[in-house]
């Protein structure tokens, strides 16, 4: 007698928001090849944005929602359940992650749909078919056209970014790497001015990005292999067991290492960052700067915690090296920059050795005092943090445009906050807040991961920390006096106005940071109440 079939289980209660998402990214496909050209703009615009304005709703209903359950360790609290027979964890954690991927795609949104900085147009390409310089490209620019593409391919981006951090088995978490990806290496090569750098910038990522798919793959099968299954769980209990070849194991550890670590643009696998930072449209900079490291910190916290966590003594002292070195090369090479966005870039890789620095933080629920911040909450307090900071940066460095549009040398920026102090002051608080300097969200969330990580007697990885931070101070503060007390000459570019979908996002930006510097409690309860990662 043929076996039963059982139909498969799919909590659509609890998925909805991300079904959401990557309806509205195939909806958006099919209305790009039925809508007429000149009303794509607007409809797709549009639907974007409400479909993220839905998702981050339906993502607040379905935290609010959460049972409380057993957690990872078994003496921690957590909250939530195992949904899509297992392939997805919609835990605490894992849906603020998904908030917060979904706030900074709403603006990353609303920064795509900014038409006032380039007389009309979006800042991307016309025709990314058409040769750069050629007679193609120069019809498509006379003509306005314009790639309305670029929003279905933001939707398929956050729905890959919702599913890498609640990924519960090694096959999603490659499909999630693998749909977050791959649209933004089509993004960054679509900007409208400087296409040859933009396409540039997207070769450097697809090819560096394919070689560490590869590694990643690699590595799965060689923990697969090991552990005789793909969940979480089950690799933790054979972790625990010890009864696989522990060689096997290693190696599958250090080669997902490298795909995880290529996307949070850690050292050594950091080439790419500044170029494709440098290269892309801005507005796709700032979109992805704050949602991959989200994404790619959220999926690295639950395979190290959950996964691996019973074999932590192994992993560990790889990240020390790696956090170190990132934050040195970081902060150190930041300083000798020249232009504002890669100056951002390289300060993000330093800021990913600080967030590495929060994940060495990791201690059993029993060893943490009353009060006490774990190393889970410090991740995510940071990331938010950080978020705020580089999105409202990034959103400014679209303003200050030349004949040539954005002026991103630092000689655009002399003497700025003299003829424009409103943007001076906000690109300032964004800039300290980076610095970690008290008053600002910055203080608060090194803080966090710095206390974490020492704890658990990480000391010597915090001391390195804590100099790394003041060699930051230094680049941050240099610009900051480039912009009010160097006099203006006349390779100062001009303040363009912006509509208000691009300084509503910096006034949300920079009253955030600003708030969690002074008020940060809320937002640390809120993190605390979603307790810890399931198994």
């Amino acid at each position: 007698m043929p076996p039963e079939f059982t139909k498969p289980t799919i909590e659509y209660a609890e998925l909805w928001p991300l079904l959401v998402v990557l309806g509205v990214a195939c909806v958006g496909v099919v209305l790009e090849a039925f809508l007429p050209r000149e009303r794509r703009f607007g409809v797709q615009a549009g639907l974007a944005v409400l479909g993220l304005l839905v998702a981050f709703g339906g993502t607040i209903a379905v935290g609010v929602g959460l049972d409380a359950v057993g957690g990872t360790q078994g003496d921690a609290t957590a909250r939530g359940g195992i949904a899509a027979e297992g392939a997805l964890a919609i835990d605490g954690p894992g849906v603020y992650l998904w908030g917060l991927v979904l706030l900074f795609a709403i603006a990353g949104a609303l920064l795509f749909a900014e038409r006032r900085l380039e007389s009309g147009v979006s800042v991307f390409a016309g025709q990314a078919a058409a040769l750069p310089g050629t007679t193609a490209e120069r019809e498509a620019s006379t003509r306005g056209l314009e790639h309305t593409e670029v929003y279905p391919l933001l939707m398929f981006a956050v729905g890959g970014m919702m599913l890498f951090p609640a990924a519960n088995d090694l096959l999603m978490l490659f499909v999630a790497l693998e749909v977050l990806s791959l649209p933004l290496y089509l993004l960054c090569g679509l900007a409208r001015r400087r296409r040859l750098l933009s396409q540039e910038a997207a070769l450097k990522y697809f090819l560096l990005g394919a070689f560490s798919s590869g590694f990643f793959l690699y590595g799965l099968a060689l923990v697969y292999g090991y552990a005789g299954t793909m969940t979480f769980a089950g690799i933790s209990d054979a972790v625990q067991a010890g009864s696989g070849d522990h060689t096997l194991l290693l190696l599958g550890i250090g080669l997902m290492s490298v795909g995880l670590l290529f996307k949070v643009g850690a050292v050594p696998f950091h080439n790419w960052t500044p170029d494709v930072y440098q290269g892309a449209p801005t507005a796709v900079t700032a979109f992805m700067s704050a949602c991959t490291k989200i994404a790619a910190f959220g999926a690295m916290l639950r395979l190290f915690y959950v996964a691996f966590g019973a074999d932590r003594w192994s992993w560990e002292p790889m990240l020390w090296t790696v956090a170190i070195l990132t934050m040195v090369v970081g902060s150190v090479l930041a300083v000798v920059q020249t232009d504002v966005k890669r100056m951002l870039a390289y300060s993000s890789i330093a800021h990913t050795g600080f967030l590495l620095t929060g994940v060495l933080g990791v201690q059993p629920a029993v060893e943490l005092a009353d009060g006490q911040i774990s190393s889970l909450q410090a991740v995510l307090f940071y990331l938010t943090t950080y978020g705020f900071s580089l999105v409202g940066s990034f959103a400014i460095v679209t303003m200050v445009r030349d004949a040539g549009g954005e002026a991103t040398r630092f000689s655009g920026w002399t003497g700025l906050g003299k003829g424009a102090p409103l943007l001076a002051g906000a690109f300032t608080l964004f800039l300290l807040s980076m610095a970690g300097l008290p008053l600002t969200s910055g203080f608060v969330g090194k803080w966090a991961v710095f206390s974490a990580a020492l704890s658990a007697g990480a000391w010597p990885v915090v001391v390195i920390a804590v100099a790394s931070s003041i060699v930051a101070v230094f680049f941050y503060v240099r610009f900051v006096l480039l912009l009010y007390f160097t006099e203006p000459d006349e390779r100062t570019a001009a303040v363009t106005s912006p509509s208000l979908l691009t300084s509503g996002t910096i006034a949300v930006c920079a009253v955030v940071t600003l708030l969690l510097g002074v008020v940060p409690g809320p937002v640390l309860d809120l993190i605390g109440d979603a307790g810890s990662f399931l198994r």
